[in-house]
């Protein structure tokens, strides 16, 4: 993900790449590890600690990387009053207060999915979820992710137990008594069903299914190569000098009204 980013933001013409973070790639140059043929990034070469970067010659940091590693660089984005872009899922309400209390000279946006899509597949879900008794949300990725279910799973879900808490409607109760093999109902958010699938051929789909009195729905969204992701990232950029403090997800950015 991170030479996709480096080509995306490589390519804008009204961004300039700047530096590339990698321990792995440390010392090479960032042209050839991100396979970039802009001649403005022939001469930088990729570092393997963000302290190794000067905050003077940066406004954003963009990170897709993991959880240890991006609350490393959060910190050091807040402490330096750099911007940060963040894909990295599965922080703690802890680590989100600890975010909010130290961006006051700087912003940040943390979003658990960059696809323009993926974030219409939510809001679509959110609206439905009042009409509906039961849903399911079912996400499939690559058989390398190491989490699961992944953050978007994680994201509908909660956004669509509170949309359906909200209307003052209730879920049917799941009616299983028994799981021949443990876990075959997948995980609860709420009262909604949440299954993660890992298979190769995949990168990122999603898909939630709402049930009614004869008839359900299924909202999908498929994501078929890493740079449909890149939208959402240069727009995320673009505009995180905008959002003061920390901003959850892109939805602030795409609908006007939030």
């Amino acid at each position: 993900m991170g030479g996709e980013v480096c080509r995306a933001v490589d390519a804008a013409d009204d961004l300039q790449l700047v530096a590339g973070v990698d321990p792995s790639s440390e010392g090479e140059m960032l042209a050839d590890v991100a396979e970039l043929t802009s001649s403005t990034t022939s001469g930088i070469a990729v570092v393997g600690s963000v302290d190794e970067l000067s905050a003077d010659d940066i406004d954003v940091v963009i990170d897709f990387t993991h959880l240890d590693v991006s609350r490393v660089v959060l910190h050091w984005c807040a402490a330096n009053g750099v911007h940060a872009v963040v894909g990295t899922t599965g922080f703690s309400d802890e680590d989100h207060a600890g975010f909010v209390a130290g961006f006051t000279s700087s912003n940040a946006l943390i979003a658990p999915n960059f696809a323009i899509g993926a974030v219409m597949m939510m809001r679509m879900a959110e609206l439905a979820a009042p009409f509906f008794e039961t849903a399911e949300v079912v996400e499939y990725h690559h058989n390398a992710k190491r989490d699961a279910p992944s953050g978007t799973a994680m994201m509908t879900a909660t956004r669509i137990e509170a949309a359906k808490a909200a209307s003052g409607s209730e879920w049917d109760s799941d009616p299983t008594e028994q799981e021949v093999v443990p876990g075959a109902r997948g995980g609860k958010v709420g009262g909604v069903g949440v299954h993660g699938v890992r298979m190769h051929g995949m990168v990122a789909h999603q898909e939630v299914i709402f049930g009614t009195t004869g008839e359900t729905l299924t909202i999908r969204h498929d994501s078929i190569h890493r740079n449909s992701f890149m939208p959402g990232v240069l727009l995320a950029t673009r505009h995180v000098s905008d959002r003061p403090g920390v901003t959850l997800g892109l939805d602030p950015l795409l609908f006007a009204t939030e």
